[in-house]
């Protein structure tokens, strides 16, 4: 891939928030865009400010407030009365970026848009048309194809009108996945084709929902087939089951070798600080961020983990967790399927000078117990342990 280094746009305060029971208020759009620009986002969908005055009013705040060198981006319809109101909002930016979409799938321009095909690519040159002439040169204007994943069909319409949009002015051409409905290298691949057929210094963009759970997936086989923008969210937040998880395509790809631009040691704090203010809990078992995701309870794991501990490289974890920022490192939970390595590495990491002989001897009446009543707590395995060192 030579030096191509992804560029994260993200769309929390746009996808995110548009997904919520409780749409986030002004201030609480300032809090989360203040966490995205510590994290290094190098653009950052701030809304649609065509929605409703509240958004339009946290727009224009975050345009003003946003350093220089960050794209500050806004979604409009394919209509000039939202393309007009991203403009205004965007005002006091240094880097503006207008983002209008329209779906070219042969199945929603039937039945949705209720338009041929002919008039939806004339509403799109002539919204990016629009667009350009707001922004003038300098600035970005990105097109988004909604509902591409439905579009295989119909791929030489797409690569035509799309050639046409970057014609009137477009940069960016954004490929979403807006229902995840097939497996990923079939989104892969019809992205490969449209992109081959572009003019080169368009940026190549996918956006990947996760109706199907291979949003992550797509976005990173996605930059190793040519995309250079990836459109994320926090915590994966997005509408219905959400879209690409920051967290988890940065991590994906920093373990491949690609050089992430983004502070990493800050996602778990993002992570945390989104959940309390979306009030949507992190799941126990979700990837990098969750509660449980760096504990073993098989006595398997458990023994490699405790030979590998310390390690850049661990038998049983996908990253060092200091890497997202969680000074926790791996831990042990003790079930009826656990061994003897649980009880002494809980044990010893509570201060206590145990041996794994000790740990040997405690583990059969530990286990019976675990059977019983389920996960035992270090509590209980140190009244086992004291008993045991008195009955010596």
């Amino acid at each position: 891939m030579g030096n191509r280094k992804p560029l994260f746009y993200d769309v929390t305060l746009r996808d995110g928030n548009q997904a919520l029971k409780n749409p986030w208020n002004f201030r609480q759009k300032e809090t989360i865009f203040m966490q995205l620009l510590k994290l290094g986002v190098q653009a950052i969908e701030i809304g649609f400010s065509g929605s409703s005055s509240m958004d339009f009013k946290a727009c224009r705040h975050l345009a003003l407030i946003a350093p220089p060198g960050v794209v500050v981006s806004g979604l409009a319809r394919a209509k000039e009365k939202d393309i007009l109101k991203v403009a205004e909002a965007l005002t006091g930016a240094n880097r503006k970026r207008i983002h209008t979409f329209i779906s070219f799938s042969p199945f929603h321009m039937e039945n949705v848009l209720k338009k041929s095909p002919e008039d939806v690519r004339k509403i799109a040159v002539e919204a990016v048309r629009f667009a350009h002439s707001l922004l003038g040169e300098g600035q970005e204007i990105q097109f988004s194809v909604e509902h591409f994943g439905d579009c295989s069909e119909n791929l030489s319409f797409v690569i035509d009108s799309l050639q046409e949009i970057v014609a009137a002015g477009a940069t960016i051409i954004n490929l979403s996945n807006t229902v995840e409905r097939t497996r990923p290298l079939i989104f892969v691949e019809l992205m490969k084709t449209v992109f081959e057929n572009l003019p080169e210094g368009v940026i190549p963009s996918v956006h990947c929902h996760n109706d199907l759970g291979m949003a992550t997936a797509t976005s990173v086989e996605s930059y190793f087939a040519g995309a250079t923008q990836l459109e994320c969210s926090l915590n994966g937040l997005g509408e219905r089951a959400g879209i690409a998880n920051l967290y988890e395509v940065a991590m994906s790809l920093h373990n491949c070798g690609v050089e992430v631009p983004l502070d990493m040691s800050g996602f778990y704090e993002a992570a945390r600080l989104l959940a309390g203010m979306s009030q949507i809990p992190i799941p126990e078992k979700s990837p990098l961020i969750g509660s449980d995701a760096l504990v073993h309870r098989s006595s398997i794991h458990q023994d490699g983990a405790s030979k590998t501990a310390g390690m850049k490289k661990g038998a049983y974890r996908p990253v060092d967790p200091s890497l997202i920022g969680r000074s926790e490192s791996e831990r042990m939970g003790f079930t009826s399927q656990s061994g003897k390595m649980a009880i002494y590495e809980m044990i010893r990491r509570a201060g206590y000078a145990i041996t794994v002989e000790d740990a040997v001897r405690i583990l059969p009446t530990a286990r019976k117990k675990a059977e019983k009543i389920g996960e035992l707590s270090l509590e209980v395995l140190l009244d086992l342990y004291i008993q045991s060192v008195k009955s010596r």
